[in-house]
């Protein structure tokens, strides 16, 4: 039985920047308004013609994984792509990163749980890892959300939070049972599915056929929808309760936690659940107010900049948390090395 460790991370982010002042300009609201609401200050968007999608951003940033793991594409044994903004309906882009990269034909999987997209696939890759099954394991968290937004007043309380980016880590063995990754926790709550959703074309529900024939562009139900208030409620609630679980489950307290990473969905709850904990500035990481929201690639984008920014270092105790539409929930507990 062997432990699993993050030998290697990488990002990318299109060059595009989209600050509050430009969504001001096509929309009823202000800088002011945003900050106050969600800790954003400006985001990043794909521009048509720019060549990025959801699998080519990961791509990218599979290929600082991969460079900053020093080994080979050619010993990844296995993919997992976390999305919920996949570049075709089917396949998934898990294949398209194998194609894209030149990888041997190991297989790839899709992961489909939104924002605890990453939180979910780290867990699954832990597990192959931990059995012995395989030995190098690629983990994508990518997002375009941009071209699915209702851009509009209408859409604003939606539209104003996402952006579009990716992230990756190799998730590798470690010999050394006290080091890595600890332990991983999932959670789902269904019943509040349709509080945090997009409906459309939602196949197994409505006919292609039919929603060709109503083309009503009143129809927002190919809009993300998001019931704001409740949401938080439960995200504090929830990233709250996983935390503590994996403390808990490593005989651990706030107080040993060297940096929390958590998904950047608000400043507002990355502040709450600071508070709530106790932790100083320097133990939690966000990178919100020049990103966004990117779902599935927040907190793999968060983690490989503050390695980048040297603040994460050998022994340090990490902890990663997410909560988001499903509602699903989860958290990482990983001592550093």
């Amino acid at each position: 039985m062997y432990n699993s460790r993050i030998s290697g991370t990488g990002y990318y982010v299109p060059e595009h920047v989209v600050t509050n002042d430009d969504l001001a300009g096509i929309m009823d609201t202000s800088d002011a308004w945003i900050q106050e609401r969600t800790g954003i200050r400006e985001r990043r968007h794909v521009v048509r013609g720019d060549g990025n999608t959801t699998a080519s951003m990961g791509v990218k940033a599979a290929e600082k994984a991969i460079e900053n793991a020093g080994i080979d594409r050619d010993d990844i044994d296995f993919i997992i792509f976390a999305t919920l903004s996949p570049d075709y309906y089917f396949p998934g882009p898990g294949v398209q990163v194998q194609r894209d990269l030149g990888i041997k034909t190991v297989g790839a999987l899709d992961v489909r749980n939104q924002c605890s997209g990453f939180i979910y696939a780290l867990s699954v890759a832990d597990q192959f890892v931990k059995t012995g099954m395989y030995r190098n394991i690629l983990v994508i968290g990518s997002e375009l959300h941009s071209t699915g937004l209702d851009m509009s007043t209408r859409g604003r309380a939606v539209s104003v939070i996402f952006g579009d980016g990716a992230g990756a880590v190799i998730l590798g063995r470690e010999e050394d049972p006290s080091k890595g990754v600890l332990s991983t926790h999932l959670h789902s709550e269904g019943e509040h599915a349709e509080e945090l959703a997009l409906i459309a074309p939602g196949m197994g529900k409505r006919w292609v056929t039919e929603i060709l024939e109503e083309n009503d562009p009143a129809d927002v139900s190919y809009y993300p929808h998001m019931n704001g208030q409740f949401v938080f409620k439960h995200a504090v609630a929830r990233f709250s309760e996983v935390i503590v679980e994996g403390l808990k489950k490593n005989g651990l307290a706030p107080s040993d936690i060297d940096l929390l990473i958590p998904h950047q969905a608000n400043l507002r709850i990355s502040q709450f659940i600071q508070q709530k904990f106790g932790l100083s500035d320097t133990q939690v990481y966000n990178n919100i107010q020049r990103y966004g929201n990117t779902t599935a690639a927040s907190i793999p984008i968060a983690l490989a900049e503050a390695r980048e920014a040297g603040k994460v270092r050998d022994g340090d105790l990490l902890v990663l948390a997410a909560f988001g539409s499903g509602f699903t929930w989860g958290s990482a507990v990983i001592r550093w090395g």
